[in-house]
């Protein structure tokens, strides 16, 4: 598919998982935007069908815009989505679809009853350019909820509360499910985890023990969640965190945005699927006639301390793992590195296991920045030498290390001398290519390293570095466009440019095979 791609909208239906998504189908630049439709088997494999959804509606004649999908009931499903009414204002308004058929289990037409379009409209006060994706509705005491996100006097975040009892007429609630000055909320998502620990996914109308809300913020570009109490009956939330909105945590500390869970009843799993968008020039993205992409699925828990998610590939792509090299008990001094044989790394799914000698000389953390991992990532990159660390992996790397894209980990100890972990993706020497935009980006481990210990996993592919530290507590996606080092010539290496010893307890590095995306 030639165009530019963005926000995606995930359910599962009867045996195929279906992801619409934003899509231009005139460039690969944003606008004309229209969902287009794709379905797998396997959340890895997808073939492409015609566009779900576009304008063709006064309520939606200029655009269609992000939602979501729920299941009824009954199992038929439902659609809900922004839509453009006027574009001198870009006025947007709520409106729903169901399918022509739904005994089609690719759901490959929709409808949008006339009668109802639109349902939802920016009036008391809202301010309709910044009224926008609806989240799958759930279901309590008689009624189906959904969100959709807005902004308050220009800075106040928020959730508005919509009611229904039929999903057909739906009513603004008086007051919001949540809100912080924290400016416009995009994509908001709300939905129930399972117990600490518990790996389990709940379905969105489930009661759960806890609850995630996250937001996309206009502002940043980043996506960022709290866990807290959901009050069924006042259509409240309350994060745990009594800070609140002030230590909220993110997905994905890299280019990650936009993002949307769905609940898969196969494997009774919550799914998230983000959208990166590209880092190079306008003209190189004409050129190659794409931009956007969607990251690798991953399942989404609460970790045991029910303080945060945990993040983790889903188990599909695993498939797509062929010829493996291992290596073992090898031990990097400081200043050394070695590389990984063996094997194509261009497209390579790498696990490893670190462990470090003495955390003695662990760096002293400047508490300047407490709030700010990614300034801190690059004052001190991959490059700058330090007491634990930097040590970790060198992607996407030529031969003679002209091009090289480092993702690692760095410990520091605070004012208690408890150990700081950093954990970054380094990408400014990823490419000699100019007009390239190459942040570091960088976030926090919670994790316990007085032991020595951390893992890392990073899915490499081609333009796309995907990392979870310390089995996905921090995450970290980057796009990244070498020049030299590309396919038979992208090199993988373990570095350490510490001043303690790190051992390699464990590295296994698989060749990725490339997955099916076709046209039907």
């Amino acid at each position: 598919m030639v165009g530019n791609f963005g926000t995606a909208a995930p359910m599962y239906y009867k045996g195929w998982y279906h992801l619409f998504y934003q899509y231009n189908p005139k460039g690969a630049v944003w606008g004309n935007i229209v969902w287009a439709h794709s379905v797998s088997r396997d959340l890895i494999n997808w073939i492409a069908l015609e566009p779900a959804i576009y304008p063709s509606i006064p309520s939606d004649q200029f655009g269609c815009w992000s939602g979501s999908a729920t299941l009824l009931p009954d199992g038929t499903p439902a659609i809900t989505y922004t839509g453009i009414s006027r574009s001198d204002i870009n006025y947007q308004v709520q409106n729903v679809a169901f399918p022509k058929n739904a005994s089609d289990p690719l759901l490959r037409e929709w409808v949008k009853p006339a009668e109802l379009n639109p349902i939802a409209v920016p009036e008391g006060g809202i301010n309709a350019t910044q009224f926008r994706d609806p989240t799958t509705a759930w279901y309590a005491d008689g009624h189906w909820r959904m969100l959709v996100g807005g902004v308050r006097g220009g800075a106040r975040g928020l959730a508005f509360v919509y009611r229904s009892r039929d999903f057909r007429r739906w009513r603004r609630a008086r007051k919001p499910l949540h809100s912080a000055a924290t400016g416009m909320w995009e994509c908001p998502d709300f939905f129930p985890v399972s117990g600490a620990g518990l790996e389990n996914g709940l379905d969105t109308s489930e009661a759960g023990p806890k609850y995630v809300l996250k937001n996309s913020l206009d502002l940043t570009r980043y996506d960022y969640y709290t866990v807290g109490s959901y009050d069924r009956r006042r259509d409240r939330y309350v994060p745990d965190d009594p800070a609140g909105d002030e230590r909220r945590r993110r997905y994905d500390y890299g280019n990650f945005y936009a993002s949307k869970t769905f609940y898969d009843p196969a494997k009774r799993r919550r799914v998230l699927l983000g959208w990166a968008n590209e880092s190079d020039s306008v003209p190189d993205d004409k050129a190659k006639g794409w931009a956007g992409i969607h990251a690798i699925p991953r399942k989404i828990w609460l970790d045991p301390s029910g303080k945060q998610l945990l993040q983790w590939p889903v188990e599909e792509v695993e498939k797509l793992r062929g010829k493996p090299v291992s290596v073992a008990g090898k031990v990097v001094k400081p200043g050394q590195h070695f590389e990984v044989t063996g094997l194509a790394t261009y497209q390579a799914d790498v696990e490893v296991s670190f462990e470090v000698s003495s955390l003695d000389r662990a760096e002293p953390f400047d508490a300047a920045y407490a709030n700010d991992a990614q300034k801190l990532c690059g004052v001190k990159g991959a490059d700058a030498k330090g007491g634990v660390g930097p040590f970790g992996l060198w992607v996407l790397a030529s031969a003679d290390l002209q091009e090289k894209t480092a993702v690692f980990f760095r410990v520091f100890k605070d004012g208690y001398g408890k150990p700081k972990v950093l954990m970054c993706t380094d990408p400014t020497k990823s490419s000699l290519s100019p007009d390239l935009y190459k942040p570091t980006f960088a976030g926090f481990v919670d994790t316990d390293i007085s032991s020595g210990k951390i893992t890392l996993r990073s899915l490499i592919d081609r333009s796309v570095v995907e990392s979870f530290g310390a089995g996905g507590r921090t995450c970290i996606l980057s796009r990244v466009y070498p020049s030299i080092a590309v396919g038979k010539d992208a090199h993988l290496y373990v570095f350490n440019n510490g001043e303690a010893d790190i051992k390699v307890s464990h590295l296994t590095a698989w060749e990725m095979k490339k997955p099916l995306m076709n046209g039907a």
